[in-house]
């Protein structure tokens, strides 16, 4: 049992919303394609964006982007 408390004690924080929203537009812009879209609207609309099912992942990461600006 004290191998679980130990490896339970080194599990890293959950991030916040804005630093899940800078990582995805950090590894869009080093060229990865976000392949799970419910993620990525999950992520804006945590960030208060209305967000529709069958909106691009394209134009959803560029309204993550300019709401991570503000």
């Amino acid at each position: 049992m004290q191998w679980l408390k130990r490896w339970l004690a080194r599990r890293r924080p959950p991030l916040s919303d804005r630093q899940q929203a800078q990582q995805l537009v950090d590894a869009v812009d080093r060229g990865g394609l976000p392949l799970n879209l419910a993620r990525v609207n999950h992520i804006a609309r945590s960030l208060g964006l209305e967000v529709s099912r069958h909106a691009a992942v394209e134009d959803t990461v560029e309204r993550i982007r300019q709401a991570l600006a503000r």
